[in-house]
């Protein structure tokens, strides 16, 4: 059984500053990663997809394992994200840099830069795991999980804000270095975020003080190691819950659907929708941001009077509807002169975002409790795990899915002279254009249909979990217990 401390709201504010440790990192990455290695390395965009797909689907192969050993009596998560830390924000940096520019053939470039992108996603996974499996730990109340993780949306919105709108400075900090290093502007700006991220991830690590207390081992257990038997044994209790797999699906096409709308932001700014990048990625951003913040307290309100499932339903049904609307119209539709699509678009990603970033995570925690009732063990770290590694192959695939299908539609910068962020010029030809309108509208729409199926299938209800919580509590004091009122869940 979990031991409750309660959070004060400074406690709370602290913890979740974590949030922008991974998420300036994470956000820079996926918005920003596939025009980088396509315009300033000068990488295929077929290639360049790869390249993001295998780091990722790496970072998901390794989810399970560092879930599973920090879920093990005597590791200290709150010891393991430190460590990551620093060496996050290295592996950062040195993924934006233009070191592999001057490489003749793609080979090389293509090795380099899977090689460093695989560095940021270990030590990202070591930090950001523990994380959010913490909440679970401290707290087995339903709204306090939602307040913890609406709170934590908030500031992401904040995160998604400057993890988006400090890249499109790159142009700016371009002309400041000079046309020598003007190809590094990118490493400048994720020098910055590095350093946002090192003292707000030490700052939520002091947060854990008081209220967080690693399992100690008994006497007589053996010292906690990595071990991938002990990993896929636990995955295949989880994998067994009724909801997991519903769960599951939901999140990967999800992910695959925003992923790919985020990967193709500039290419939608300066070729679907018709602006100059400077300008149109400023209105994009701040559209983002904004629905994102005011999305959050309006699903949270919704997901405590009802329940987290109905909440996600309703707004991610809404973006469904607008993502075809979007189509029809066309990104390049105006209001007078005014492009409005470069507010519209956005602002529907944002309340996607807003709405499963809020209920995300405490939507997984309620496995935590359904997996201590049938097998007796809590293992929140490892629930977290596996849908971040689902969550991962989704992101993993949107990003694939929008370089290859870039490819099909026949964009290729390859042959550009790369290095230079004055690259982003903008596409005539009408069939890539429209490929590229399809990434950002269409593509996505169908995948978040699939999604949206699977989470209406999805058994956990509040409703549910308030009766398997009575029953929990009678099973934890040896008394008799039952399964009424959450049949459907087992």
């Amino acid at each position: 059984m979990t031991s409750q401390r309660k959070m004060t709201g400074k406690k709370k504010l602290g913890y979740c500053f974590g949030i922008f440790t991974e998420s300036l990192c994470y956000n820079m990455f996926y918005t920003y990663y596939l025009t980088f290695l396509n315009e300033i390395v000068g990488i295929k965009p077929s290639y360049s997809s790869i390249i993001i797909f295998i780091s990722i689907v790496w970072d998901a192969v390794t989810d399970p394992i560092i879930g599973n050993y920090t879920d093990k009596a005597g590791v200290d998560k709150k010891r393991i994200m430190k460590i990551s830390i620093l060496p996050l924000a290295v592996f950062f940096v040195l993924a934006w840099t233009s070191i592999g520019a001057g490489f003749a053939s793609q080979a090389p470039k293509i090795i380099l830069y899977t090689l460093i992108s695989m560095g940021i996603w270990i030590f990202y996974t070591m930090y950001s795991i523990p994380y959010y499996a913490i909440v679970a730990e401290i707290t087995e109340d339903y709204d306090e999980r939602t307040d913890i993780r609406s709170l934590s949306s908030l500031l992401n919105a904040v995160c998604v804000g400057l993890g988006n709108i400090l890249p499109a400075l790159v142009p700016t900090v371009a002309i400041l270095l000079g046309k020598k290093y003007e190809s590094n502007s990118y490493a400048v700006i994720a020098g910055l975020i590095s350093v946002l991220a090192i003292v707000l991830g030490f700052i939520c690590c002091k947060s854990l003080d008081g209220i967080y207390v690693p399992k100690k081992l008994q006497q007589g257990e053996p010292k906690p190691k990595l071990d991938i038997i002990s990993t896929f044994s636990s995955f295949k209790d989880i994998l067994k819950l009724k909801p997991t797999k519903w769960f599951l699906l939901f999140v990967f096409f999800f992910l695959a659907m925003s992923s790919m709308i985020q990967s193709n932001l500039t290419y939608m700014v300066i070729d679907c929708i018709g602006m100059e990048y400077d300008t149109g990625i400023v209105f994009v951003i701040i559209s983002l941001v904004v629905s994102m913040a005011a999305t959050v307290p309006i699903v949270e309100k919704i997901a405590k009077k009802k329940d987290r499932r109905f909440a996600c339903l309703v707004f991610l049904s809404l973006v469904f509807v607008l993502e075809i609307i979007i189509k029809i119209l066309g990104l390049d539709f105006t209001v007078g002169s005014f492009k409005i699509m470069c507010i519209i678009s956005p602002a529907v990603l944002g309340i996607s975002t807003g709405t499963f970033w809020t209920l995300f995570y405490s939507m997984g925690y309620d496995l935590v409790e359904l997996n201590e009732f049938k097998t007796g063990e809590r293992k929140e770290s490892t629930i977290t795990a596996l849908p971040q590694l689902i969550q991962k192959f989704g992101s993993a695939f949107g990003i694939l899915m929008a370089g290859q299908l870039l490819t099909l539609y026949g964009y290729d910068s390859s042959n550009d002279i790369s290095g230079k962020e004055s690259l982003f010029t903008k596409v005539t030809d009408p069939k890539i254009i429209n490929g590229m309108e399809n990434i950002s509208t269409i593509i996505p729409a169908v995948i978040l249909g699939i999604s949206i199926i699977c989470l209406i299938i999805y058994p956990m209800t509040r409703k549910r979990f308030e009766a398997l919580m009575v029953q929990l509590e009678k099973k934890r004091k040896g008394e008799e217990y039952n399964t009424e009122g959450f049949e459907k869940i087992l």
